[in-house]
Protein backbone atom coordinates (compact mmCIF):
# COMPACT_ATOMS: atom_id res chain seq x y z
CA UNK A 1 0.00 0.00 0.00
CA UNK A 2 1.20 3.52 -0.82
CA UNK A 3 2.48 5.42 2.20
CA UNK A 4 0.93 8.88 2.62
CA UNK A 5 3.08 11.28 4.61
CA UNK A 6 2.44 14.69 6.16
CA UNK A 7 4.89 17.36 5.00
CA UNK A 8 3.24 20.70 5.79
CA UNK A 9 1.10 22.04 8.63
CA UNK A 10 -0.76 25.31 9.09
CA UNK A 11 -3.44 26.71 11.36
CA UNK A 12 -5.13 29.88 12.54
CA UNK A 13 -7.24 29.28 15.63
CA UNK A 14 -8.58 30.76 18.87
CA UNK A 15 -5.17 29.99 20.42
CA UNK A 16 -2.98 31.68 17.82
CA UNK A 17 -2.60 32.98 14.29
CA UNK A 18 -0.28 30.14 13.26
CA UNK A 19 0.48 26.55 14.14
CA UNK A 20 3.37 27.29 16.50
CA UNK A 21 1.32 29.57 18.76
CA UNK A 22 -1.69 27.24 18.56
CA UNK A 23 0.35 24.20 19.60
CA UNK A 24 2.11 26.14 22.38
CA UNK A 25 -1.29 27.25 23.69
CA UNK A 26 -2.55 23.68 23.69
CA UNK A 27 0.44 22.36 25.61
CA UNK A 28 0.10 25.22 28.12
CA UNK A 29 -3.58 24.41 28.66
CA UNK A 30 -4.70 27.88 27.65
CA UNK A 31 -8.32 28.64 26.77
CA UNK A 32 -9.18 30.66 23.66
CA UNK A 33 -12.76 31.32 24.77
CA UNK A 34 -13.83 34.87 25.65
CA UNK A 35 -16.93 36.89 26.33
CA UNK A 36 -18.71 38.29 23.29
CA UNK A 37 -18.58 42.01 23.99
CA UNK A 38 -20.10 43.07 20.68
CA UNK A 39 -23.47 44.79 20.86
CA UNK A 40 -25.19 42.12 18.77
CA UNK A 41 -24.90 39.58 21.60
CA UNK A 42 -26.67 41.63 24.24
CA UNK A 43 -30.01 39.84 23.90
CA UNK A 44 -28.60 36.34 23.31
CA UNK A 45 -28.67 33.68 26.02
CA UNK A 46 -25.13 32.66 25.06
CA UNK A 47 -22.50 35.40 25.24
CA UNK A 48 -19.26 33.44 24.87
CA UNK A 49 -17.29 32.12 21.90
CA UNK A 50 -13.78 31.21 20.77
CA UNK A 51 -12.88 33.83 18.17
CA UNK A 52 -9.78 33.48 16.01
CA UNK A 53 -6.86 34.92 17.99
CA UNK A 54 -5.79 36.92 14.94
CA UNK A 55 -8.57 38.56 12.93
CA UNK A 56 -8.08 37.30 9.36
CA UNK A 57 -9.02 40.72 7.99
CA UNK A 58 -5.90 42.12 9.66
CA UNK A 59 -3.58 39.87 7.65
CA UNK A 60 -5.51 39.71 4.37
CA UNK A 61 -5.15 42.33 1.65
CA UNK A 62 -8.03 44.78 2.12
CA UNK A 63 -9.25 44.63 -1.48
CA UNK A 64 -9.06 40.84 -1.56
CA UNK A 65 -10.78 40.54 1.82
CA UNK A 66 -13.87 42.35 0.51
CA UNK A 67 -14.36 39.51 -1.97
CA UNK A 68 -13.81 36.65 0.49
CA UNK A 69 -15.98 35.32 3.27
CA UNK A 70 -14.30 35.10 6.67
CA UNK A 71 -14.19 31.29 6.36
CA UNK A 72 -12.19 31.60 3.15
CA UNK A 73 -9.85 34.20 4.61
CA UNK A 74 -9.05 31.82 7.46
CA UNK A 75 -8.53 28.91 5.05
CA UNK A 76 -6.10 30.87 2.89
CA UNK A 77 -4.05 31.88 5.93
CA UNK A 78 -3.75 28.28 7.17
CA UNK A 79 -3.12 26.94 3.66
CA UNK A 80 -0.36 29.45 3.03
CA UNK A 81 1.41 28.38 6.20
CA UNK A 82 1.06 24.68 5.37
CA UNK A 83 2.13 25.16 1.74
CA UNK A 84 5.25 27.13 2.63
CA UNK A 85 5.99 24.78 5.54
CA UNK A 86 6.04 21.96 2.99
CA UNK A 87 8.73 23.84 1.07
CA UNK A 88 6.68 25.44 -1.70
CA UNK A 89 6.32 29.05 -2.84
CA UNK A 90 2.81 30.38 -2.15
CA UNK A 91 3.11 32.82 -5.06
CA UNK A 92 4.79 30.35 -7.39
CA UNK A 93 3.83 30.06 -11.04
CA UNK A 94 1.73 27.20 -12.32
CA UNK A 95 3.75 24.05 -12.89
CA UNK A 96 7.05 25.35 -11.55
CA UNK A 97 6.78 23.30 -8.32
CA UNK A 98 4.21 20.54 -8.79
CA UNK A 99 2.47 19.05 -11.81
CA UNK A 100 -0.91 20.82 -11.40
CA UNK A 101 -2.77 17.74 -12.68
CA UNK A 102 -1.19 15.64 -9.91
CA UNK A 103 -2.20 18.11 -7.19
CA UNK A 104 -5.58 18.15 -5.46
CA UNK A 105 -7.30 20.18 -2.76
CA UNK A 106 -9.73 18.60 -0.31
CA UNK A 107 -10.83 21.29 2.09
CA UNK A 108 -14.09 21.20 3.98
CA UNK A 109 -16.55 23.55 5.61
CA UNK A 110 -19.54 22.38 7.58
CA UNK A 111 -21.69 25.45 6.89
CA UNK A 112 -19.86 27.65 4.37
CA UNK A 113 -19.96 31.41 3.93
CA UNK A 114 -22.57 32.17 6.52
CA UNK A 115 -21.40 35.73 7.23
CA UNK A 116 -21.62 36.63 3.54
CA UNK A 117 -25.08 35.14 3.18
CA UNK A 118 -26.64 36.75 6.23
CA UNK A 119 -24.86 40.09 5.98
CA UNK A 120 -25.94 40.55 2.37
CA UNK A 121 -29.50 39.64 3.26
CA UNK A 122 -29.38 42.39 5.87
CA UNK A 123 -28.13 44.80 3.20
CA UNK A 124 -30.92 43.87 0.79
CA UNK A 125 -33.58 44.15 3.48
CA UNK A 126 -32.35 47.52 4.77
CA UNK A 127 -30.94 49.22 1.66
CA UNK A 128 -32.37 47.40 -1.37
CA UNK A 129 -31.09 44.79 -3.81
CA UNK A 130 -28.81 47.23 -5.68
CA UNK A 131 -26.54 47.36 -2.63
CA UNK A 132 -26.04 43.59 -2.52
CA UNK A 133 -22.45 42.65 -3.36
CA UNK A 134 -22.02 41.00 -6.78
CA UNK A 135 -19.52 38.69 -5.06
CA UNK A 136 -22.13 37.30 -2.65
CA UNK A 137 -22.59 33.90 -4.32
CA UNK A 138 -18.88 33.09 -4.78
CA UNK A 139 -18.37 34.23 -1.19
CA UNK A 140 -21.14 32.19 0.42
CA UNK A 141 -20.84 28.90 -1.46
CA UNK A 142 -19.52 26.05 0.65
CA UNK A 143 -16.73 25.21 -1.80
CA UNK A 144 -15.36 28.78 -1.86
CA UNK A 145 -12.51 28.10 0.62
CA UNK A 146 -11.35 25.02 -1.27
CA UNK A 147 -11.73 26.74 -4.64
CA UNK A 148 -9.72 29.78 -3.58
CA UNK A 149 -6.94 27.61 -2.16
CA UNK A 150 -7.00 25.54 -5.35
CA UNK A 151 -6.64 28.65 -7.50
CA UNK A 152 -3.73 29.88 -5.39
CA UNK A 153 -1.71 26.63 -5.60
CA UNK A 154 -2.81 25.82 -9.19
CA UNK A 155 -4.46 22.50 -8.26
CA UNK A 156 -5.97 20.92 -11.39
CA UNK A 157 -6.25 17.31 -10.24
CA UNK A 158 -9.48 18.11 -8.42
CA UNK A 159 -10.82 20.48 -5.77
CA UNK A 160 -13.18 18.84 -3.28
CA UNK A 161 -15.43 20.07 -0.47
CA UNK A 162 -16.93 17.31 1.68
CA UNK A 163 -19.78 18.60 3.84
CA UNK A 164 -20.72 16.35 6.76
CA UNK A 165 -21.24 18.81 9.61
CA UNK A 166 -18.60 18.49 12.33
CA UNK A 167 -16.98 15.48 10.62
CA UNK A 168 -16.35 17.42 7.40
CA UNK A 169 -12.62 18.05 7.55
CA UNK A 170 -11.74 14.53 8.67
CA UNK A 171 -13.78 13.32 5.71
CA UNK A 172 -11.76 15.71 3.52
CA UNK A 173 -8.55 14.14 4.81
CA UNK A 174 -9.90 10.63 4.19
CA UNK A 175 -10.99 11.51 0.65
CA UNK A 176 -7.59 12.91 -0.25
CA UNK A 177 -5.77 9.95 1.24
CA UNK A 178 -7.84 7.61 -0.92
CA UNK A 179 -7.11 9.69 -4.04
CA UNK A 180 -3.37 9.49 -3.41
CA UNK A 181 -3.52 5.76 -2.68
CA UNK A 182 -5.41 5.19 -5.94
CA UNK A 183 -2.66 6.95 -7.86
CA UNK A 184 -4.87 9.83 -8.99
CA UNK A 185 -2.59 12.45 -7.44
CA UNK A 186 0.83 12.78 -5.83
CA UNK A 187 0.15 15.61 -3.41
CA UNK A 188 -2.86 17.17 -1.68
CA UNK A 189 -3.76 20.22 0.38
CA UNK A 190 -6.30 19.04 2.96
CA UNK A 191 -8.16 20.43 5.95
CA UNK A 192 -11.12 22.50 6.98
CA UNK A 193 -12.36 25.93 7.94
CA UNK A 194 -15.31 27.52 9.68
CA UNK A 195 -16.46 31.01 10.67
CA UNK A 196 -19.97 31.00 12.11
CA UNK A 197 -19.75 33.16 15.24
CA UNK A 198 -22.82 35.20 14.35
CA UNK A 199 -26.12 35.95 16.13
CA UNK A 200 -28.20 33.47 14.13
CA UNK A 201 -26.21 30.25 14.64
CA UNK A 202 -25.53 31.15 18.26
CA UNK A 203 -29.27 31.69 18.79
CA UNK A 204 -30.12 28.50 16.88
CA UNK A 205 -27.60 26.28 18.69
CA UNK A 206 -28.70 27.94 21.91
CA UNK A 207 -32.33 27.05 21.24
CA UNK A 208 -31.20 23.45 20.84
CA UNK A 209 -29.59 23.63 24.31
CA UNK A 210 -26.33 22.62 22.62
CA UNK A 211 -24.16 25.57 23.76
CA UNK A 212 -22.68 26.23 27.16
CA UNK A 213 -24.29 29.14 28.98
CA UNK A 214 -21.43 29.60 31.40
CA UNK A 215 -21.31 33.28 30.44
CA UNK A 216 -19.66 34.33 33.68
CA UNK A 217 -16.72 31.95 33.16
CA UNK A 218 -15.81 31.85 29.44
CA UNK A 219 -12.45 30.14 29.90
CA UNK A 220 -14.05 27.42 32.01
CA UNK A 221 -17.05 26.85 29.77
CA UNK A 222 -15.75 24.02 27.58
CA UNK A 223 -15.22 21.12 29.99
CA UNK A 224 -15.39 17.70 28.30
CA UNK A 225 -16.26 14.78 30.60
CA UNK A 226 -16.70 17.10 33.59
CA UNK A 227 -19.95 16.63 35.48
CA UNK A 228 -20.53 20.39 35.29
CA UNK A 229 -20.47 20.54 31.46
CA UNK A 230 -23.50 22.12 29.81
CA UNK A 231 -22.70 22.24 26.09
CA UNK A 232 -20.02 23.16 23.59
CA UNK A 233 -18.49 26.55 22.85
CA UNK A 234 -18.57 27.78 19.27
CA UNK A 235 -15.13 28.42 17.79
CA UNK A 236 -13.74 29.54 14.46
CA UNK A 237 -10.55 28.98 12.53
CA UNK A 238 -8.85 26.80 9.97
CA UNK A 239 -6.33 23.97 9.90
CA UNK A 240 -4.58 22.64 6.81
CA UNK A 241 -2.07 19.90 6.02
CA UNK A 242 -0.02 19.10 2.95
CA UNK A 243 0.08 15.35 2.40
CA UNK A 244 1.81 13.41 -0.35
CA UNK A 245 3.04 9.99 -1.32
CA UNK A 246 6.22 8.94 0.43
CA UNK A 247 7.86 8.50 -2.97
CA UNK A 248 7.06 12.08 -3.94
CA UNK A 249 8.20 13.45 -0.59
CA UNK A 250 11.52 11.63 -0.69
CA UNK A 251 12.15 12.63 -4.29
CA UNK A 252 11.99 16.29 -3.37
CA UNK A 253 13.72 15.94 0.01
CA UNK A 254 10.72 17.04 2.06
CA UNK A 255 10.61 17.11 5.85
CA UNK A 256 8.10 14.56 7.15
CA UNK A 257 6.05 15.03 10.33
CA UNK A 258 4.50 11.59 10.27
CA UNK A 259 2.33 9.26 8.23
CA UNK A 260 -1.40 9.23 7.55
CA UNK A 261 -2.16 5.52 7.68
CA UNK A 262 -5.87 4.92 7.94
CA UNK A 263 -9.41 6.25 7.91
CA UNK A 264 -12.82 4.89 8.72
CA UNK A 265 -16.22 6.34 7.86
CA UNK A 266 -19.62 5.21 9.12
CA UNK A 267 -23.10 6.68 9.52
CA UNK A 268 -25.41 6.22 12.50
CA UNK A 269 -28.63 6.58 10.48
CA UNK A 270 -30.24 7.10 13.86
CA UNK A 271 -31.15 10.76 14.43
CA UNK A 272 -30.39 14.08 12.72
CA UNK A 273 -28.76 15.47 15.87
CA UNK A 274 -28.31 12.90 18.63
CA UNK A 275 -25.63 10.21 18.30
CA UNK A 276 -26.68 6.59 18.40
CA UNK A 277 -26.47 5.91 22.16
CA UNK A 278 -24.96 2.46 21.50
CA UNK A 279 -21.93 4.18 19.93
CA UNK A 280 -21.89 1.52 17.22
CA UNK A 281 -21.17 3.99 14.43
CA UNK A 282 -18.47 5.75 16.41
CA UNK A 283 -16.48 2.72 17.46
CA UNK A 284 -17.17 1.20 14.04
CA UNK A 285 -15.37 4.14 12.42
CA UNK A 286 -12.44 3.71 14.82
CA UNK A 287 -12.18 -0.01 14.09
CA UNK A 288 -12.37 0.56 10.34
CA UNK A 289 -9.63 3.20 10.53
CA UNK A 290 -7.33 0.98 12.61
CA UNK A 291 -7.89 -1.94 10.23
CA UNK A 292 -7.30 0.30 7.21
CA UNK A 293 -3.98 1.29 8.78
CA UNK A 294 -2.98 -2.35 9.15
CA UNK A 295 -2.69 -1.89 12.91
CA UNK A 296 -4.26 -3.41 15.99
CA UNK A 297 -5.93 -1.62 18.87
CA UNK A 298 -2.82 -2.18 21.01
CA UNK A 299 -0.84 0.05 18.64
CA UNK A 300 -3.00 3.09 19.46
CA UNK A 301 -1.38 5.08 22.27
CA UNK A 302 -3.36 8.31 21.93
CA UNK A 303 -6.88 9.42 20.98
CA UNK A 304 -7.74 13.04 20.28
CA UNK A 305 -11.44 12.72 20.96
CA UNK A 306 -14.35 14.60 19.46
CA UNK A 307 -15.10 15.56 23.09
CA UNK A 308 -17.43 18.51 22.61
CA UNK A 309 -18.51 19.02 26.24
CA UNK A 310 -22.15 18.06 25.65
CA UNK A 311 -23.86 16.01 28.37
CA UNK A 312 -24.77 12.96 26.27
CA UNK A 313 -22.11 13.19 23.56
CA UNK A 314 -19.17 12.88 25.95
CA UNK A 315 -20.59 9.78 27.63
CA UNK A 316 -21.34 8.11 24.32
CA UNK A 317 -17.85 8.76 23.02
CA UNK A 318 -16.14 7.48 26.16
CA UNK A 319 -18.03 4.22 25.74
CA UNK A 320 -17.18 4.16 22.03
CA UNK A 321 -13.47 4.56 22.73
CA UNK A 322 -13.64 1.68 25.21
CA UNK A 323 -15.39 -0.51 22.66
CA UNK A 324 -13.19 0.60 19.79
CA UNK A 325 -9.96 -0.23 21.62
CA UNK A 326 -11.12 -3.03 23.90
CA UNK A 327 -8.55 -4.12 26.46
CA UNK A 328 -5.96 -1.84 24.80
CA UNK A 329 -7.81 1.24 26.09
CA UNK A 330 -5.76 1.07 29.31
CA UNK A 331 -2.58 1.94 27.42
CA UNK A 332 -4.06 4.89 25.54
CA UNK A 333 -4.05 8.57 26.59
CA UNK A 334 -7.21 10.47 25.60
CA UNK A 335 -7.70 14.22 25.32
CA UNK A 336 -10.12 16.79 23.95
CA UNK A 337 -8.45 19.94 22.67
CA UNK A 338 -11.91 21.48 22.22
CA UNK A 339 -11.64 22.31 25.92
CA UNK A 340 -9.22 25.04 24.77
CA UNK A 341 -10.22 25.91 21.20
CA UNK A 342 -13.95 25.51 21.39
CA UNK A 343 -15.66 23.66 18.54
CA UNK A 344 -14.55 24.66 15.04
CA UNK A 345 -17.40 22.64 13.49
CA UNK A 346 -16.25 21.80 9.94
CA UNK A 347 -12.69 22.78 10.80
CA UNK A 348 -12.49 20.73 13.99
CA UNK A 349 -11.32 17.40 12.60
CA UNK A 350 -8.39 18.88 10.70
CA UNK A 351 -7.19 20.89 13.69
CA UNK A 352 -7.46 17.88 15.98
CA UNK A 353 -5.73 15.59 13.49
CA UNK A 354 -2.87 18.09 13.39
CA UNK A 355 -2.84 18.07 17.20
CA UNK A 356 -2.54 14.27 17.10
CA UNK A 357 0.33 14.52 14.59
CA UNK A 358 2.12 17.03 16.81
CA UNK A 359 1.50 14.91 19.91
CA UNK A 360 3.31 11.98 18.30
CA UNK A 361 5.99 14.24 16.83
CA UNK A 362 6.78 15.92 20.16
CA UNK A 363 5.76 12.92 22.30
CA UNK A 364 3.39 14.89 24.47
CA UNK A 365 -0.42 14.92 24.68
CA UNK A 366 -2.06 18.31 25.33
CA UNK A 367 -4.42 18.39 28.28
CA UNK A 368 -8.17 18.44 28.57
CA UNK A 369 -8.61 21.54 30.69
CA UNK A 370 -11.46 22.34 33.08
CA UNK A 371 -11.80 18.67 34.03
CA UNK A 372 -12.32 19.32 37.74
CA UNK A 373 -15.05 16.81 38.55
CA UNK A 374 -14.88 13.91 36.08
CA UNK A 375 -17.85 11.72 35.33
CA UNK A 376 -17.40 8.46 37.25
CA UNK A 377 -16.56 5.17 35.53
CA UNK A 378 -15.62 6.65 32.15
CA UNK A 379 -13.09 3.87 31.63
CA UNK A 380 -10.66 6.01 29.63
CA UNK A 381 -7.37 7.59 30.69
CA UNK A 382 -7.76 11.34 30.14
CA UNK A 383 -4.86 13.80 30.24
CA UNK A 384 -6.71 15.95 32.74
CA UNK A 385 -5.54 19.57 33.10
CA UNK A 386 -1.83 18.80 32.53
CA UNK A 387 0.00 17.72 29.36
CA UNK A 388 1.00 14.04 29.40
CA UNK A 389 4.28 12.65 27.98
CA UNK A 390 4.23 9.81 25.47
CA UNK A 391 6.83 7.03 25.43
CA UNK A 392 9.60 6.56 22.89
CA UNK A 393 9.19 4.21 19.95
CA UNK A 394 6.71 3.73 17.14
CA UNK A 395 3.40 5.32 18.08
CA UNK A 396 -0.05 5.65 16.52
CA UNK A 397 -2.96 7.95 17.31
CA UNK A 398 -6.63 8.23 16.37
CA UNK A 399 -8.61 11.40 15.86
CA UNK A 400 -12.39 11.13 16.09
CA UNK A 401 -14.88 13.49 14.44
CA UNK A 402 -18.63 13.05 14.70
CA UNK A 403 -21.23 15.28 13.06
CA UNK A 404 -24.94 16.03 12.98
CA UNK A 405 -26.70 13.67 10.64
CA UNK A 406 -24.82 10.78 12.20
CA UNK A 407 -21.52 11.22 10.34
CA UNK A 408 -18.56 9.47 11.98
CA UNK A 409 -14.99 9.73 10.69
CA UNK A 410 -11.85 8.44 12.40
CA UNK A 411 -8.34 9.08 11.11
CA UNK A 412 -5.16 7.26 12.19
CA UNK A 413 -1.68 8.82 12.11
CA UNK A 414 1.73 7.47 13.13
CA UNK A 415 5.22 8.86 13.64
CA UNK A 416 6.57 6.52 10.95
CA UNK A 417 8.89 8.10 8.35
CA UNK A 418 9.39 11.16 10.58
CA UNK A 419 12.46 13.14 9.55
CA UNK A 420 12.39 16.09 11.96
Amino acid sequence: MTDIVITGLGATTPLGGDLASTWAGMLAGRSGVRAITEEWAEDLPVKIAAFAAVDPAEVTDRVKARRLDRSTQLALIAAQEAWTDAGFDWDGEEGDQVDPYRLIVSLASGIGGLHSLLNNWDVQRDKGYRRVSPFTIPMLMANAPAANVGIQVHAKGGVHTPVSACASSNEAIALAMDQLRLGRADLAVVGGTEATIHPLPIAAFGQMQALSRRNDDPEGASRPWDRGRDGFVMGEGSAVMVIETLENARARGARIYGTLVGSGITADSHDIVQPDPTGEGQFGAMRKAIADAGLSASDIRHVNAHGTSTPQGDLTEAASIRQGLGDAVDGCVVTSTKSMTGHLLGGAGALETIAAVMALHDRVVPPTINLDDPEPDLGIDIAANVARPLPAGDLAAVNNSFGFGGANVAVVVTNANQTS
